[in-house]
């Protein structure tokens, strides 16, 4: 009985459930129907773009300095987030002190250093590194160079007795100098083959002279690294490294007080008489008088790069200049790139950059455009420099390259080996520690007018020498007629023939 009840339950329950639901109840005889209500349409939300969540607030890292009694500076950044620490050495004197002949000593001094130290050869010291899971890096620059490792914090201190033999202790070994000096030739060799790093060549020249201590790339020129003898490499060293012309840099997961200690145990007995170099003299920016070109037949693009001696770190116009250059090409949107790039299609993109540095850096403006339309480009980078002038930068322009140079700022300290390199930038510029403080804060301040005269000064198209390294007859026909002064061909990749520096 239960099983038949329980069957005639189930057929009830099947017959309920599969039985049709009743129609809605259907107006009254003269009443008018409801319409439905349209469905909405799924891609409306493409009508309207989605608004901008709130900004983060902007933190940026506090730097701490202290002395040993040797002279030598360190300096601590403080991040416990993770169990890893930045440790390296930083030296206040790079490629601009390479004597005149002599371009590249500085860097291949530098990257001696980690060709053997103390009582271990080349494999030995790279060995050494290993075993800590790290390979250190070198960072040679005009006013300065950084050599250091990311480590865990429980490796700090032999990552630190590692880093004091690279310092205090290169061996400086005849085979690993010969082997250095001809990687670098073959490096030389190969960047000589690209028609940017022979415009870069040329525009220094045009821009500082090859006199002057920034008229050279850092890894100097086939001729000049011929000439270095082990002698040099040996006298460079004697000269500029040293505890009162070096800093400490340790970032991370590491106190200043912890810093100073190890500082102490490992760099406290650190002796030598270097000082800091002066910074190189300034370059004077002169009216255009010609247009420097690379000749490179058949070249398919032209590399054009514009430009003339900025300012130093710490010039007080360096934040108005700095919002300036950015609306003119420092991001995607900027004049220079959107006219190039999105308008004409000459250029897969344009920019602008402002280098100061501890001495009178370059302001540059760079492209690479179709050779076909070198003449048209070039015509399309002055006028927007003249309009500059003629149509003045705009408030919406000048808030989105604040916003943009302010929102970018966390980006440089991410890593611990980012705060590193920033500290380094720090002591090598001789900047106070609250720099990107006063930088932010110098951003926010900067007003319209500040920038618009700026802008005038430091971006007249007459001021700015202008270098091309493409084909030489496309250059010649499509150049001439600008008038934008008599093209003089150049050969950066021969001997240079020294000059008065300008």
């Amino acid at each position: 009985m239960r099983r038949l009840f329980s069957a005639l339950l189930v057929t009830l329950l099947t017959a309920c459930a599969s039985a049709p639901k009743p129609a809605p109840d259907s107006p009254a005889l003269g009443e008018k129907a409801t319409p439905a209500e349209p469905a909405p349409d799924a891609e409306s939300f493409r009508a309207r773009p989605p608004e901008p969540g709130k900004a983060p607030d902007l933190v940026l890292p506090t730097f701490q300095r202290a002395k040993l009694d040797n002279g030598l500076t360190v300096l601590v950044s403080t991040r416990r987030e993770l169990p890893l620490v930045f440790a390296g050495v930083a030296f206040a004197s790079g490629s601009a002190q390479d004597p005149q002949g002599k371009e590249g000593l500085a860097a291949l001094t530098y990257r001696m250093l980690l060709e053997g130290a103390g009582k271990r050869d080349t494999v030995a010291l790279d060995n050494a590194f290993a075993d800590l899971g790290v390979s250190p890096s070198m960072d040679v620059q005009v006013d300065g160079a950084q050599v250091g490792v990311r480590v865990l914090t429980r490796n700090l201190d032999t990552a630190l007795s590692l880093l004091s033999d690279v310092a205090l202790r290169p061996t400086f070994n005849p085979q690993s100098f010969d082997r250095r000096k001809k990687q670098q030739l073959a490096d030389l060799v190969r960047m000589m083959g690209q028609p940017i790093v022979l415009a870069q060549l040329a525009y220094l020249e045009a821009v500082f002279g090859l006199n002057h201590p920034y008229g050279h790339m850092a890894d100097g020129l086939p001729a000049s690294v011929e000439t270095l003898t082990l002698a040099d490499v040996k006298r460079f060293y004697q000269q500029h490294a040293g505890p009162g012309a070096a800093a400490v840099i340790l970032t991370g997961d590491i106190s200043l007080d912890e810093g100073v200690a190890l500082a102490k145990k490992h760099f406290g007995g650190w002796k030598g008489k270097a000082t800091p170099p002066a910074p190189p003299p300034a370059a004077k920016a002169s009216p255009r008088q010609q247009v420097y070109v690379v000749p490179k037949p058949g070249l398919d693009q032209t590399v054009l790069l514009v430009g003339r001696p900025g300012i130093a770190a710490g010039n007080p116009d360096e934040y108005a200049l700095d919002l300036a250059t950015t609306v003119f090409g420092g991001f995607f949107g900027s004049r220079l790139n959107m006219n190039l790039r999105e308008n004409k299609g000459y250029s897969y993109g344009a920019g602008v950059r402002l280098a100061p540095r501890l001495g009178v850096g370059p302001l540059t403006a760079y492209s690479s455009v179709r050779q076909d339309v070198t003449g048209p480009a070039l015509t399309e980078v002055m006028n927007e420099l003249s309009g500059l002038k003629t149509r003045p930068i705009t408030p919406e322009e000048l808030n989105a390259a604040r916003e943009g140079l302010i929102r970018a700022f966390p980006g440089a300290f991410e890593t611990v080996e980012g705060l590193g390199a920033s500290a380094a930038a720090l002591f090598i510029t001789r900047r106070p520690l609250d720099e990107f403080n006063r930088t932010v804060e110098g951003l926010r301040d900067a007003t319209d007018a500040d920038v618009q005269r700026k802008a005038e000064e430091y971006l007249d198209p007459a001021m700015m020498q202008i270098i091309l390294a493409g084909d030489p007859a496309t250059i010649q026909e499509q150049v001439t007629p600008l008038g934008l002064g008599k093209l003089v061909p150049v050969e950066p990749d021969e001997a240079p023939t020294p000059r008065a520096a300008k």
